[in-house]
């Protein structure tokens, strides 16, 4: 099958099937602590921040879903004008299949024509990145005027793949070579989070920005579980929906992520704007969704646009209750972790006090 044909087969089964985490809802774990005297005129909250270089109108990014394929254009087309509507960043599919036929670089390319002003991140694979060698992230940006080229770990995802590449020898070094370089990278999971210890890794590595994408929302495995049953392998079948839940939970991957030095970009199971806003009390500097997204962009950019107002409005409200004029004091919100999120930090070492009262004392 061919990585074209391929992507087809994730936008139809994540249309289709219920890919997102049941099991695991982790931001459910969090509250932000109401303030009832929150001293600040609503009109007056400003959700703005800088990324990239570049004003955008909220700290969100609409994250990589889709591209390499004709049919998926239109998708492209509609999440690059609602993002530059309403003045969020966009996150490109694998630009994979372009680099092997170029007649699909318009399905990336077309959303810069669509979103002149606002960030683009494209995007290609870890293992992409080692066989081709750095310079292939200079035509990947070229190729869509890119701000910065997400580099993706999908590890679990090829390995539950029939297509698979389980070759993930020599990536660090391919990313520390690519850190180096004049082109802006951002390292991206695809869903199973990212470790302290691997985010030390990158850090080291000459990576500033780590995008966490963890445990809590669309599982890849659970994607690619579905196209194992469709094509009667059920050994991988099996293996997909063993491995459905792997990895590091969202929120606790922001932590750790911070923890070793890395901005953070929050992604996986943002499913509205106050997931949005408790990613930022956790010390995110931006979160990202992708596929809540999708079904709208289906139908036509506002469709886009209304979902996303929606998690601009909620951001809003969050920081009216919590007395957050500005982005930047979301970081300083006190914050209650409970469940399994506090669980997993209280093992894994974290004084979880920084998130307590002593917030409010400081500001």
């Amino acid at each position: 099958m061919t990585t074209s044909s391929r992507k087809l087969d994730h936008i139809r089964i994540c249309l289709e099937k219920p890919v997102d985490d049941a099991r695991n809802r982790p931001f459910d774990d969090l509250t932000l602590v109401h303030r009832a005297l929150p001293e600040i005129d609503e009109s007056d909250i400003d959700t703005s921040c800088k990324f990239l270089g570049k004003r955008l109108k909220a700290p969100i990014i609409i994250s990589a879903m889709t591209g390499g394929h004709p049919d998926v254009l239109k998708i492209n087309v509609r999440l690059a004008q609602a993002a530059q509507e309403t003045g969020v960043a966009l996150g490109l599919g694998s630009q994979r299949a372009a680099l092997e036929n170029n007649e699909l670089a318009e399905t990336f390319a077309a959303a810069r024509h669509a979103a002149p002003d606002i960030p683009i991140i494209g995007n290609i694979g870890a293992v992409q990145l080692k066989r081709s060698g750095p310079k292939i992230l200079e035509r990947l940006a070229e190729m869509i005027d890119a701000d910065a080229i997400a580099v993706h770990l999908n590890f679990l995802q090829e390995s539950i793949q029939p297509e698979g590449d389980k070759d993930a020898c020599g990536v660090l070094d391919a990313i520390k070579t690519a850190a180096s370089g004049t082109v802006p990278i951002i390292v991206k999971e695809t869903g199973s989070g990212i470790s302290r210890e691997t985010a030390s890794d990158l850090v080291e590595a000459g990576v500033t920005i780590i995008d966490v994408s963890g445990v809590g929302g669309m599982s890849w495995a659970g994607v690619e579980a579905y196209r194992a049953a469709e094509a009667g392998d059920h050994e991988l079948e099996e293996m997909g929906r063993l491995l459905w839940s792997w990895g590091v939970p969202t929120p606790a991957s922001i932590i750790e992520c911070k923890a070793a030095g890395a901005n953070v970009i929050a992604s996986g199971g943002v499913r509205s704007g106050l997931d949005v806003a408790r990613s930022l009390a956790l010390g995110a500097c931006m979160a990202g969704t992708a596929l809540p997204m999708l079904a709208p962009a289906t139908k036509d950019s506002q469709s886009v646009v209304r979902a996303m107002s929606g998690y601009i409005r909620a951001l809003r409200i969050a920081m009216f209750l919590t007395g957050c004029k500005d982005i930047s004091m979301l970081g300083r919100v006190p914050l209650v972790v409970l469940g399994r999120t506090r669980e997993w930090l209280e093992a894994r070492g974290y004084d979880m006090r920084k998130f307590s009262a002593y917030r409010e004392l400081a500001r």
